[in-house]
């Protein structure tokens, strides 16, 4: 597990039935291509997250799978139907086997 992982979400938490709202996510996360070469030119292991999933209520709003070409702090935005209150999940995989999670409830108005 890297140091340092904080995990950031933004969405409203409260909504009409059936609407759509914009989810904005962050991950602090020094990503490492694999590319580089450390001080003794050996080759500095790769390091990034490789997955992105949310889910709301169990169902996958979007799942992603990224490459080594993705920045350092990765930020995802995007939308979602709001069918009635329930929770959002959301899941970063790490190169290294750790999974960051947060969740974020959501009230119908």
């Amino acid at each position: 597990m890297a140091a340092g992982v904080k995990t950031r979400v933004k969405l409203p938490k409260e909504v009409r039935a059936g609407e759509v709202v914009t989810i904005k996510t962050l991950i602090t996360h020094r990503m490492e291509s694999g590319q580089r070469l450390d001080a003794q030119g050996a080759p500095i292991p790769r390091a990034i997250i490789h997955r992105f999933h949310c889910t709301f209520e169990g169902e996958t709003v979007v799942d992603l799978e990224i490459g080594p070409g993705i920045s350092t702090n990765p930020f995802f935005e995007f939308q979602a139907r709001v069918p009635g209150p329930g929770v959002f999940s959301f899941a970063w995989h790490d190169d290294d086997g750790a999974i960051y999670t947060d969740s974020r409830a959501i009230s119908v108005i």
